[in-house]
């Protein structure tokens, strides 16, 4: 167990925003984890991951925990699936790379999301087609009222669109801390997303597959070592096909794809609207406020350009959102969390 008190965030947020914790604690078990929020109970509690998917707005008056539990193990097979568990704390890319090299597939198409397991069950991480919930069978977490432990099925963790209970009714409720995931022995590549298919080729494989979304990342995504950003800032919106249908007749050109399985919305006609198409249409792409950009080959990213303040970032995202709104009668909302 680690604590240290009055300690800057900037290695613990890749907006690379400096600013402070009163305390900082890191746990290596479930048994430190629990007798931290006996410690803390009644203090302000932030749990974060990398932190690749928050802005922080200010300093935290309060104790930000951090996992450093990362191991992962099968604990199960049979013939068809493989079920492995991995600790919150554990890279989300590590252990995708670790599973290619293996042949275990379910989990290529997520490869070089920055973040860690626990925060990716939370947010329903998404890319190219897969999103975590496809391949969660269930997650482990600890209830931070009371220390018990709870195992939640991943109908209970109430998966839609980068959303799950846990940022909603149970929202700062409880702490994620074990992920078990159902993958493939027999790989089903989905590569009907975007240009995916053509950049892997033929004979695609699981570590080809990985391969091949990291090459494409890494042309529109920047490193967040040498720009900070939290990768993609906004939702792709979902809307009606009606709508979409009356922007097609006026943007021939329009990218879209069928979102049928949208939590609670089943058997209605959604369609899926890339945001970064959006934004692009406003004019933003490339465009800055203060220290913070649209970064110039992927308008879905902010990046903090020129030591961006959190107001800097928290402006830019409000400009866009309202252009997006007034151009196309489109809301699109941050991915990232304000903290």
């Amino acid at each position: 167990m680690l604590i240290r008190e009055n300690i800057s965030l900037l290695p613990f947020n890749t907006f690379r925003m400096d600013v402070k914790a009163k305390i900082f604690a890191e746990y290596s078990s479930v048994e430190e984890l629990r007798a931290l929020l006996e410690q803390y109970k009644g203090e302000p509690l932030l749990h974060i991951g990398a932190g690749s998917n928050l802005l922080f707005t200010k300093d935290f008056d309060g104790v930000v925990l951090h996992s450093a539990m990362r191991r992962a193990r099968c604990v199960s097979e049979d013939a068809d699936y493989v079920w492995i568990e991995a600790e919150n704390g554990l890279v989300l890319d590590e252990l995708i790379a670790q599973l290619c090299d293996m042949g275990i597939s379910g989990l290529e198409n997520l490869s070089y999301i920055p973040g860690e397991v626990g925060a990716s069950a939370v947010q329903n991480v998404g890319a190219y087609g897969v999103e975590a919930k496809d391949v969660i069978e269930s997650v482990r977490a600890v209830s931070i009222a009371d220390g018990a432990e709870r195992i939640f099925s991943n109908a209970e963790c109430q998966y839609g669109y980068r959303d799950s209970i846990f940022k909603n009714s149970l929202r700062g409720k409880y702490i994620i801390t074990h992920v078990v995931y159902r993958l493939n022995k027999h790989f089903e590549p989905k590569l009907n997303y975007g240009n995916l298919s053509s950049e892997v080729g033929f004979n695609p494989t699981p570590m080809s597959v990985r391969e091949a979304v990291i090459r494409i990342r890494q042309q529109k995504l920047p490193e967040v070592s040498e720009l900070g950003s939290a990768g993609s800032f906004f939702k792709n919106p979902v809307v009606p096909k009606e709508k979409a249908d009356e922007l097609l007749k006026l943007y021939p050109d329009m990218p879209h794809y069928n979102a049928p399985s949208l939590e609670g919305r089943e058997g209605v006609g959604l369609c899926k609207i890339p945001a970064a198409w959006l934004i692009e249409q406003c004019g933003w792409k490339g465009k800055m406020m203060g220290g913070a950009q649209c970064y110039e080959k992927q308008p879905l990213v902010l990046v903090n350009r020129n030591n961006a303040t959190p107001e800097d970032i928290v402006n830019l995202a409000a400009a866009i959102c309202k252009d997006v709104k007034e151009k196309f009668g489109i809301a699109i909302s941050p991915e990232v969390n304000y903290i």
